[in-house]
C-alpha cells in the first residue's frame, strides 16, 4: 500500500494538523462534529470526554475550518507561513508530476 500523499508529497512529511489548548477547550465536541475526514475523536480524559487529534494526517493541509468553529479559540494550526516553506523545501525532493493523458 502506498503512502497518501499531498500534491506528491508524502502527508506525514508535511506538519499540518490542529493542536488543541486544554486550558480553553470546553470538550463541547464542535471540533469533532466539523471534521467530517476524523481527524478528531472523544477520549475519556479526567472523567470527561474530550476531543483529541486521533489522526492527525488526516487533516487537510492548510485547512483551518475547525479553528474558527471552536468557540473557545482552544484550537491551533502551524504557521501556514512555516508550513509554506518546508513544503518549498520538500518539492525539492517531490516535484510536481505533470498528468498527461494517455
Amino acid at each position: 500500500m502506498s503512502e497518501e500523499t499531498w500534491h506528491g508529497i508524502p502527508r506525514s512529511q508535511i506538519p499540518w494538523y490542529p493542536t488543541i489548548d486544554y486550558e480553553k477547550c470546553v470538550s463541547c465536541g464542535k471540533c469533532v462534529d466539523y471534521c467530517k475526514l476524523g481527524t478528531y475523536e472523544f477520549e475519556e480524559r479526567d472523567g470527561k470526554n474530550k476531543p483529541v487529534v486521533r489522526n492527525p494526517n488526516n487533516c487537510v493541509v492548510l485547512c483551518t475550518g475547525c479553528d474558527s468553529i471552536c468557540p473557545s479559540g482552544a484550537i491551533i494550526h502551524q504557521s501556514e507561513k512555516q508550513t509554506h516553506e518546508i513544503i518549498k523545501g520538500l518539492r525539492k525532493n517531490y516535484p510536481l508530476q505533470n498528468k498527461t493523458e494517455t
